[in-house]
């Protein structure tokens, strides 16, 4: 039986020092644990879905389809504030990249072994890492989040030691590319210009064709940026690993290492085991964004003729992240209310202040206010009760609020249950969950247990990156 996958591959043909060309390392026993046919089927995948055995083949790294040219990507990066000037891919492998009626994807396999960029690591990936991506990104998707997606997963029939011995597997992940600040990071200490000159075009014509210029592409990163922080922000959706390696210079969510959704609310949460000093806490993300933009306008600088009147006008467009960030903030938690056009912050802030004093539930709150239900949330009733009266007299529009505000979202402790489950053997556990996150905003009695928030034995306060 056969897969065809229709490859179109730029990135590949950029100068030579962008990537390095490998192929993955084979695995012992690749099975499937899940592919995703819709997907696919946007991709222009032409595939047996009962062939699971071809499908693992190719999606483990085993099968090198025909027209893909596999690369790992050089990149390097701020991680949590520190310098590391040599990272890229150490454990993925671009395959190669299709064109759809809504643009170009990367096709990549991450778990696909070593590269010349793997700093001593195995290149592998444990299985729950990979069931964690595959649940997160769904979720995000069908939250309106742009975000990687899932294409498949498949477990190799080895193990990986990291804490402990674990299952091991690959993830397929799709993306509008891989082109992080990293990137143009890499090439801009090492004082690249042809390298950067190259990717910056790149960058122009696959994601911002409307800008002519390097100053027009900062603030079109800029401005992008500034939308998904907000976006992360309306969800109680902490990413947990923000360096620069990790921000797409296209405006999608990358990278699910150590990140999680709030259940109780509170703005200095932080899931990620080695976050110690909150850098990556819920409140924190905006102004990591504008760091991050920031260190992109820097790795931009060689590329100016006139690099005096460049730092000005890129400070300038830097500083305008704030602006963007605040009314896309505002009309976001202005919808969560019922409120479209909403111009008083201070209603959300005030809500939000009595959440993080009661240990309010974010999701579960938003989605209660239209009833009685929102107000058993909190231990001070006449507070939420005098804040209630000042929203309801605005008139909230409860049909947008149904709209915007999840029954459900993936649930760290249901993740964890599902790795746990997934580990022993048991896909369904998994499978159960990745069908309810992805209709997020049906109430239904089948996702009535989704809904509840961990009891206290059940509550997962830390997470852990893949590597």
């Amino acid at each position: 039986m056969t897969l065809t996958i229709p490859f179109d591959n730029s990135y590949a043909r950029l100068p030579a020092q962008l990537f390095t060309a490998l192929p993955p390392t084979p695995v012992a026993a690749p099975r499937l644990i899940e592919f995703n046919e819709a997907l696919a089927e946007e991709l222009g995948l032409d595939v047996d879905v009962k062939d699971e055995d071809r499908i693992a083949s190719i999606f483990s790294g085993n099968d090198i389809p025909e027209g893909a040219t596999p690369i790992a990507q050089a990149y390097a990066g701020h991680q949590f504030g520190n310098w590391n000037p040599q990272l890229g891919d150490g454990r993925a492998i671009l395959l190669g990249e299709v064109t759809t009626p809504r643009g170009r994807f990367d096709i990549q396999l991450k778990g696909s072994g070593p590269t010349p960029y793997s700093r001593m690591g195995d290149g592998r990936a444990g299985l729950g890492p990979v069931l964690r991506e595959y649940v997160m990104s769904e979720a995000m998707h069908a939250l309106g989040v742009p975000t990687t997606r899932a294409l498949a997963a498949v477990l190799t029939g080895e193990r990986v030691q990291r804490e402990t011995a674990q299952p091991g597997a690959v993830f397929t992940r799709v993306a509008a590319s891989h082109i992080r600040v990293g990137t143009f990071q890499f090439f801009a200490v090492r004082d690249d210009r042809e390298a950067l000159e190259a990717l910056a075009r790149h960058v122009m014509a696959r994601h911002y064709p409307d800008a002519k210029s390097v100053t027009q592409l900062l603030e079109a990163v800029m401005e992008r940026q500034a939308r998904l922080i907000a976006k992360w922000m309306s969800i109680g959706f902490i990413h947990g690993v923000m360096n620069t390696d990790n921000m797409s210079v296209s405006g999608e969510t990358i990278d699910y290492g150590p990140c999680a959704f709030m259940d109780v609310y509170h703005p200095e949460t932080v899931f990620s085991s080695i976050d110690q000093f909150g850098r990556y806490a819920y409140a924190n993300q905006p102004q990591i964004a504008v760091w991050n933009v920031a260190q992109f306008a820097t790795a931009l600088l060689p590329l100016m003729d006139d690099q005096e009147a460049a730092v000005a006008e890129f400070t300038e467009i830097v500083h305008r992240f704030p602006e963007i960030y605040q009314a896309e903030w505002l009309r976001l938690f202005g919808e969560k209310l019922g409120l479209p056009g909403l111009e008083e912050r201070g209603l959300v802030e005030d809500l939000l202040t009595l959440m993080a004093k009661d240990g309010a539930d974010f999701t579960n709150t938003f989605r209660a206010l239209p009833g009685d239900a929102a107000r058993d949330q909190f231990l001070d009733r006449e507070a939420f009760d005098a804040w209630a009266a000042r929203w309801r007299a605005l008139g909230p529009d409860e049909a947008l609020m149904a709209r915007v505000n999840p029954v459900v979202i993936p649930r760290l402790h249901r993740i964890e249950a599902a790795i746990r489950a997934g580990s022993a053997g048991d896909m369904e556990v998994f499978r159960s969950l990745l069908k309810i996150v992805t209709q997020p905003y049906e109430e239904t009695e089948e996702n009535a247990p989704y809904r509840r928030p961990p009891a206290e034995e059940e509550r997962v306060t830390r997470t852990f990156c893949g590597t």
